[in-house]
């Protein structure tokens, strides 16, 4: 019997997806090759990352509006690099909301003068600044939209007349945005469209050529552009699979029906950490919390032992916060069934009992 997966990524993934992958390993597209072993420039290939650009753009409802979609490499972490390097070429603004927006910040040093117009990190980034002011003459402002060590979550963006780019590794394709809004948005697949190895990158081409530097091939989005995605070898199994997981999402409604389910999780869950006194939320303001990642500690962690046991027992696998925070986190996306969620909510009841 399969757990109850609430890990942050690597994450859990549709059974159906799981079914149709481990297939092509064997046998794609009744070819009688593996999916692992046929060139990236074959036929077959090129459909499966055309489908994929195809779909991410239609699910961002981002088609003939000037826009491209990449699978690229290097994870979000390579594009906290490849963002400035395409992008920065005297000042750049950053909100810093968590461990994923500083480590941005650091690699935007790197290429001009940055200025952070907001931080939560006097309060261990269990909230999401507001009212900040984005100064207009920078060439572009960056904030990541959902924080899963820390579990707060962007509800509003900025107005501003400068590009706005976002990391939305761990809340793509979830809830309902103005996607149009947003010049550059960048996503590792391993939240919540597909296995480590690959990263979906959308731009609006119009923002790109600009800087005055040369950027290596590897980092220029024109030439990844320029050659579909094609430019070096893609991984070709986390594509495939990206592939199948955008499938599956237009299957079930899009992302307007599964922003619905996510947020019946994280009610569910969240209405028992408020309910129950043996817990209490992690993140400062209600508003800010994420659907996500719902991060909580014990009010007394005399009971962790005993919690931990029953969650275990359980079949829940992935529920520990990350190791700078501690405490506990549900990691609930897309494809996590409420029934898991259930079971957590269970448990946290079991152990009032016993408390």
């Amino acid at each position: 019997m399969k757990k109850h997966n609430f890990s942050a990524g690597p994450c859990i993934l549709p059974q159906s997806v799981f079914q149709k992958a481990s297939e092509a390993v064997l046998n794609f597209n009744g070819i009688d090759l593996s999916i692992l072993e046929i060139s990236h420039r074959s036929k077959d290939f090129v459909e499966v990352m055309e489908k994929a650009q195809a779909l991410a753009l239609e699910h961002l409802q981002l088609e003939n509006k000037g826009y491209k979609a990449l699978f690229l490499q290097g994870g979000a972490s390579m594009q906290f690099l490849m963002a400035a390097y395409n992008l920065l070429e005297k000042k750049a603004a950053y909100l810093n909301t968590g461990t994923w927006s500083s480590k941005a910040i650091k690699e935007a040093k790197l290429f001009g003068e940055l200025v952070e117009v907001a931080s939560s990190k006097d309060q261990n980034f269990n909230y999401i600044p507001k009212n900040y002011s984005i100064p207009s003459d920078a060439d572009y402002f960056h904030c990541t939209s959902n924080n899963t060590i820390f579990g707060t979550q962007m509800k509003s963006f900025p107005e501003t007349d400068i590009p706005l780019v976002c990391d939305m590794s761990s809340d793509i394709f979830s809830r309902e945005l103005d996607f149009s809004k947003f010049d550059l948005i960048y996503a590792g697949a391993q939240k919540n469209m597909g296995p480590a190895g690959t990263t979906l990158v959308v731009v609006k081409e119009e923002i790109l050529g600009k800087v005055s530097r040369q950027i290596p091939s590897m980092l220029d989005y024109q030439v990844h552009i320029g050659k579909d995605s094609m430019f070096n070898t893609p991984a070709v199994f986390s594509v495939y699979v990206s592939m199948l997981t955008l499938k599956w999402l237009k299957d079930q409604g899009g992302i307007k029906a599964i922003q619905k389910k996510n947020e019946e999780k994280a009610a569910l869950i969240y209405r028992e950490i408020d309910r129950n006194p043996l817990f209490t939320g992690f993140v400062a303001n209600k508003e800010d919390r994420s659907t996500m990642n719902a991060t909580f500690n014990l009010t007394d962690e005399s009971l962790s032992e005993t919690f931990n046991n029953l969650w275990k027992d359980a079949g829940v696998n992935g529920l520990n916060g990350h190791r700078s925070v501690g405490g506990y986190r549900a990691s609930m996306y897309n494809a996590l069934p409420i029934e898991s969620v259930q079971v957590v909510v269970d448990t946290m009841r079991e152990l009032e009992k016993r408390a």
